[in-house]
């Protein structure tokens, strides 16, 4: 608390000389010296006698333009407030304190618009009079500013959480109205122009539209998109790659027919988007567009934005799964009769026949992991698939789901490596209304949706260690207790986990529960890299380019021999992923009825240099680095020539100790 002398008995005419005033509270200046305070003192006109340097920096006007000027001809605007203020501290003669005021700049001043934090107090001599009034004032405008800040963030969070509890439990039927509702709110609260979602036929290759929200005045999306319209991005949906860009104006020229679309449809200025993949083919993407103004795209609004989509993704593949059973419903009811008769002779020819439509392959590897997932598929047990990335891992566990008994309800997914820290524990096991700041609904978490289903919990070697002794609990007792609750809830849900990590080695080094480990390791599955495959390398070259030339309105009849060898001898680091986009590029490239193909160089990796693995994963990353001048992201970049993640790719090179001081390989 500040404290101000009385002034002493003033003359009989009492009306005290400016000096008066400054050589009573000159000292105050040592005082107010070193805090973020700035103080003034006025007569009983309101005129200033005295002002700190402080307060000259804080409303921009030097102290020359203060003294001897009333406070209404210094800030007009802050006079309206003030004044009263001031006149009442003098005539009741008792203090103002913890005053906010908004100020606006003015031509007076240097200082942009800010927020003061006043108070006010009565100057008296010491029979009493009061000679004057003193302020105080403290510049709180990025304190304001944080303040608003976090509570966008928290409003957010809670608009996400509510969005993930509503789609939790929501009916089919209402799944499309429900998605419109959220992109509304999602239009509304962070100001985009039009959100919309598509779908990707996986026939035509075209983007057809499935559900939208613009403002009013803002022209609707096409119901379809060819992919020839805006061939780049097309390519970059089907590649999976998220799209930003702030101004369309700025797109380099091989976007042209981008930037044709964007004018055509209205004058687009930013746009964003998302794209979503199930068993690493892409589906759908949603997009966030900006026609008004130029918007940025932060990391954070990103991370938030895919969580918002992966909560919608999840509800239309829920969709289209209940529309599938609903479908086979109404067949198995036509045929069922004429099926009765074959039943036990399908029903055998199925224990030994079959393989999950994604699933390609009939190497003796593969065979291996088909027979084992058809072991313990109807089970219930617990399933750790192991292996790198881009081996297939989601697909192995949706085949153990769909061979299951749970196979009727949808299967969740849960990428551990994707939630922020902060979400990932309501997200997996959801939160009680008023559990935290934002949480401003009950929300069921993942493992409670999946109650009587599967859930599949990729990446779980990247699961914090404080989460895991509560997986570890319902792995245990199937219990678990929601944010802000002590009540137990008991599920049924079986558990798949994945991981490209060596879980043993991380439980060596305190990274992951032991107890956790033997607990996710029941019944392990190795999924074999695609270089442990090789004779499948045909069989799959054969199913991608059939599935691009229907894409691509192509007819491809032959893959040249000196081709396919050169690709069954390459290492494939990046895994079946890698092996897509080669095949991918080579049907974008081909023109004739023969596939053109760059097959990747061997001779980066040679065979005899490389005695384990990992030295032949860094002399080959380490080659396509220097090819890309060291580029991780982005078209032509590392990650994807590798066909690799950006954030594997880097976990990859921490791993081996790849940076750009690592020699360059030397071919012998």
């Amino acid at each position: 608390m500040l404290y101000f002398a009385k002034v002493p008995s003033l003359p009989s005419d009492n009306s005290p000389p400016a000096d008066f005033f400054r050589e009573k509270f000159s000292e105050l200046e040592q005082m107010f010296a070193d805090l973020p305070f700035g103080y003034s003192v006025l007569d009983r006109d309101l005129r200033y006698i005295y002002v700190s340097d402080q307060l000259a920096v804080i409303d921009g006007v030097s102290i020359e333009h203060h003294l001897g000027k009333s406070v209404r001809e210094v800030h007009p605007q802050v006079a309206l407030t003030m004044e009263p203020i001031l006149f009442r501290v003098m005539k009741e003669s008792r203090p103002c304190v913890e005053l906010a005021l908004d100020i606006p700049g003015t031509a007076n001043s240097t200082a942009p618009n800010s927020t003061w934090q006043v108070r006010c107090y009565p100057l008296k001599t010491d029979d009493g009079t009061v000679a004057g009034v003193s302020f105080v004032v403290r510049d709180i405008t990025e304190q304001k500013q944080r303040e608003a800040a976090q509570t966008e963030r928290l409003q957010f969070e809670s608009l996400l959480s509510t969005l993930s509890t509503t789609f939790i439990n929501v009916p089919v039927s209402e799944v499309d109205g429900k998605i419109v509702q959220g992109l509304q709110k999602i239009v509304d609260f962070l100001g985009f122009d039009r959100s919309t979602v598509w779908r990707v036929d996986p026939d035509s290759g075209e983007m057809i539209c499935t559900h939208s929200y613009e403002l009013l005045g803002i022209k609707p999306p096409p119901a379809v998109l060819p992919s020839d319209l805006v061939p780049v991005w097309n390519s970059m949906v089907k590649s999976g790659e998220i799209f930003k860009v702030s101004d369309i104006d700025e797109l380099p020229e091989n976007f042209w027919r981008e930037k044709e679309y964007c004018r055509k449809l209205g004058g687009i200025r930013s746009i964003m988007f998302i794209p979503s993949s199930v068993g690493g083919v892409v589906e759908g993407f949603i997009t966030f567009v900006s026609y008004s103004v130029i918007r940025t795209w932060p990391d954070e609004l990103i991370q938030r934005l895919r969580i918002l989509w992966e909560i919608f993704a999840n509800a239309l593949e829920r969709k289209r799964a209940d529309q599938k059973i609903q479908k086979a419903l109404a067949e198995i009811k036509t045929l069922k009769d004429r099926l009765e008769a074959e039943n036990v002779y399908l029903r055998d020819q199925l224990d030994i026949e079959y393989r999950p439509d994604e699933i390609i392959g009939q190497s003796g590897a593969i065979r291996n992991v088909l027979r084992q997932l058809q072991q313990v598929a109807n089970t219930g047990s617990t399933v750790l698939l192991l292996g790198e990335t881009g081996t297939g891992k989601e697909l192995m566990a949706r085949a153990i789901h769909n061979l299951s008994g749970r196979r009727d309800r949808a299967m969740i997914k849960v990428n551990c490596a994707a939630l922020p820290a902060t979400l990932i524990e309501a997200e997996l096991f959801g939160h009680e209304k008023g559990a935290y700041t934002g949480a401003a609904a009950r929300h069921t978490g993942r493992f409670e949706a999946a109650d009587g289903s599967t859930i599949f919990l990729d990446e779980i070697g990247e699961l914090p260690l404080d989460l895991q002794s509560k997986l570890l609990r319902v792995l245990q007792e199937g219990q678990f207790e929601r944010l802000g609750s002590t009540t137990p809830i008991q599920v049924d849900t079986r558990v798949i986990a994945a991981t490209n990590r060596d879980l043993a080695r991380e439980v060596k080094e305190g990274r992951f529960r032991e107890d956790l480990y033997y607990r996710l390791n029941v019944f392990p599955i190795y999924v074999p890299p695609l270089r442990e495959r090789k004779e499948d390398i045909p069989l799959l070259v054969r199913a991608m380019v059939k599935e691009f030339a229907v894409a691509f309105g192509k007819s491809i009849e032959r893959v040249p021999k000196n081709n396919m060898d050169a690709l069954v001898r390459y290492s494939w680091p990046g895994n079946i992923r890698e092996l897509r986009n080669v095949v991918e590029r080579a049907m974008i490239l081909s023109n004739g009825a023969t596939l053109e193909m760059d097959v990747p160089d061997s001779t980066a990796t040679p065979a005899t240099r490389a005695t384990v693995l990992a030295e032949v994963e860094q002399l080959h990353i380490l080659s396509i680095m220097e090819k890309t001048g060291w580029r991780i992201r982005g078209r032509n970049g590392a990650a994807e020539l590798l066909g690799l993640k950006p954030t594997t790719l880097e976990s990859k090179m921490k791993k081996l100790g790849i940076n750009r001081g690592t020699p360059s390989p030397e071919i012998p």
